[in-house]
């Protein structure tokens, strides 16, 4: 009997050795399925992982969803927007204004992932990852940013390639357009007109950023922004008569043809505004507002070609 025992524990002790290690190994499948998909940065420095694709996304700016959908995302919920609704965004759910995003409408999408709005709704994030929703918070503003993101939206969809086609894509259209003007370094000057008055246009705003673009010097460069618009500066007739820009610019939410009619008749009363270069040559042009004060998006070589053609209309 002995001798059977000590046969019988030892075939017991093999049986468990062999069961472990099949736990062993089933416990190393479970770990490689739980692989990290994406991990990213976002515009306010937070790295944040995905052990998935999201697929259930809002977003709180309609300026996302193009530059989104071009490399394979899609979305459950967008804000409202009269300007920047492309038609296969229009069924989907809204989670209000843009200044105004309804986080119970947020939270109504279930959603995996909201993607912010940086500089307007970034307070919602603390909101969102307590309910145990990832968010990113980015910047779509300038061109860099545009680029920057597109390369990050293409991470969270899994199709690097299509971001860099995108961006490709896009750089090519802006050379191109470089390459039909003069190379002249010309003067610009940048006015952005509101119902409270009329502030200067810096470097970081978006027209300033394509004029720069376009190789074109703004003369409101070297002045101190504002504190609450670090994009604008304050405007002053004497300053802009000062440094006598050869262009002129004007930005403003509204129908075009009543800035216009507004700002030619401020011109006319004032004949202080007769020795700017730009007003006395006719050089004074309007931008419209989905290009040049809303974000262009995916769109910027577009708007780099519309300033460029407004100017030299004879190279397009």
């Amino acid at each position: 009997m002995g001798y059977k025992k000590k046969i019988l524990a030892a075939i017991l002790c093999i049986v468990f050795i062999l069961v472990m290690a099949g736990c062993g190994s089933q416990q190393s499948v479970d770990n490689s399925s739980n692989q990290m998909f994406a991990k990213v940065q976002d515009d306010l420095g937070r790295e944040v992982t995905f052990e998935k694709k999201p697929e259930r996304i809002v977003v709180t700016s309609a300026s996302f969803l193009e530059p989104l959908h071009e490399v394979g995302g899609e979305v459950v919920g967008r804000p409202d927007s009269r300007t920047k609704m492309p038609d296969y965004a229009k069924d989907k759910a809204s989670v209000g204004k843009v200044y105004q995003i309804d986080v119970e409408k947020v939270l109504s999408c279930e959603p995996d992932l909201v993607i912010i709005n940086k500089g307007m709704n970034e307070k919602l994030a603390d909101t969102l990852e307590a309910s145990g929703i990832k968010t990113l918070v980015v910047d779509m503003k300038s061109y860099a940013d545009v680029k920057r993101e597109v390369a990050l939206f293409a991470q969270l969809t899994g199709e690097k390639e299509k971001g860099e086609a995108l961006i490709s894509s896009m750089e090519k259209k802006i050379q191109a357009v470089k390459e039909k003007i003069p190379q002249d370094k010309r003067r610009v000057s940048i006015i952005h007109s509101t119902n409270q008055g009329l502030t200067v246009q810096l470097s970081g705003s978006i027209a300033g950023s394509i004029a720069e673009m376009l190789g074109w010097e703004n003369v409101a460069g070297d002045m101190t922004p504002l504190e609450k618009d670090p994009d604008s500066a304050p405007y002053s007739l004497e300053t802009m008569v000062e440094k006598n820009p050869e262009l002129l610019f004007v930005t403003s939410m509204g129908k075009l043809e009543e800035i216009k009619a507004s700002m030619d008749a401020t011109m006319a009363e004032n004949p202080a505004w007769q020795s700017v270069e730009a007003v006395r040559q006719g050089k004074v042009y309007y931008l419209p507002q989905d290009l040049f004060l809303l974000s262009p998006g995916i769109h910027y070589p577009e708007a780099v070609e519309l300033m460029a053609k407004l100017v030299y209309p004879d190279k397009f």
